[in-house]
This record gives structure tokens, sequence and C-alpha cells, in this order.
């Protein structure tokens, strides 16, 4: 079974859709025995791929900045915490726990975390992608630039060596099954 990263919003106040969405991708997660690697804040987008994970069966993996904890605002449904001093070291928790990132609708805080992973592996030290839970064409200017970058020379190989785009749940189902 997958160790499946998750970059997401811990905001409140977005489309009611990327909720729904994060909720059937928790479920396809915990019910398919997989766990969940993510930030561990107990807000937005954040918690509810968490519980629906957990109610599903499956494992939380928190992996939890300083910050967060000061603040109060970590998730109640981890099942396996890893304690960070900043974001940057989450970053890298995350990646190396993960099997497969996958980037739901988010901030800049995922925007970061994305390009983190990308530039990571842009020189070597992984061969994950990313995977762009492209609900509702979200994702579609940011892969616009990535790809305008290739053209211009600013990327060493192909945007698919460093990212792959889902528009939904079946064809992020079958990308995490290559």
């Amino acid at each position: 079974m997958y160790k499946i990263g998750v970059f997401c919003s811990a905001c409140e106040n977005i489309n009611p859709h990327y909720f729904e969405e994060a909720k059937r991708l928790g479920e396809w997660i915990g019910s398919n025995g997989h766990s969940l690697v993510y930030g561990g804040a107990a807000l937005g987008l954040m918690e509810c791929v968490a519980r629906a994970v957990k109610e599903s069966g499956g494992k939380v993996i928190g992996v939890v900045p300083e910050k967060l904890e000061e603040k109060n605002k970590v998730s109640s449904l981890i099942d396996e915490i890893y304690n960070t001093v900043n974001l940057s070291d989450r970053k890298d928790k995350m990646e190396e726990l993960s099997d497969f990132m996958i980037a739901l609708p988010g901030g800049v805080g995922t925007l970061d975390e994305i390009f983190h992973v990308i530039a990571a592996g842009s020189i070597g030290y992984h061969d994950k992608k990313i995977i762009f839970y492209n609900i509702d064409g979200f994702y579609n200017k940011l892969i616009s630039v990535l790809e305008d970058l290739q053209k211009g020379g600013f990327l060493r190989h192909s945007p698919e060596k460093y990212y792959l785009v889902a528009n939904n749940l079946d064809e992020l189902k079958s990308l995490i099954k290559l």
C-alpha cells in the first residue's frame, strides 16, 4: 500500500466543490488501505481529506511544524506524527515519506510545496512527480506557465518529468497505479 502525500489548502472559505473532491480522494485513500501524509492542520481541505481517510479506515500521518502546534491548529485525527522545526523541514519530510504526491487546490503554501518538489526533482534529489488534481481547471494557468518555462528552455526536461495532471478522481486513480 502507498503513502500518498497531499498538499492542499488550510482555508475554510473556498469553493465547496473542492471540499467534496477532497473528501472523495480521502475516502479512496482510506478504503484502499493507503496512508495519507499531509501537513497536519485541523483546517480547510487538510482536515477534510484527513477525516475522510480516517473514516474510511486509512492511516493519517501528519508532518507538523512548530508554529502549527503553537497556534493549537493540529488535527486530532493524526495516527502518526512527525514534528518539524519549520515549513522547509515539513516539505522535506513529506517528500521523504510519500510514494506519490498530490496537489489539491491551495494557496501560496501549496504552491511552495509544489515548487519545492519540482525543484528538488529537477536537480536529482528524487524522481517523484506531483499529480495536479486539476479540479474544475484549478491548475490550468500554472500548468500553462510550466509549459512556457519548458518552451523557453528554463526546464531541463519536459514538464511531464515533474508532474502529471488528473482532471477527475478516475484519472488520478489510474496515475497512482502506474
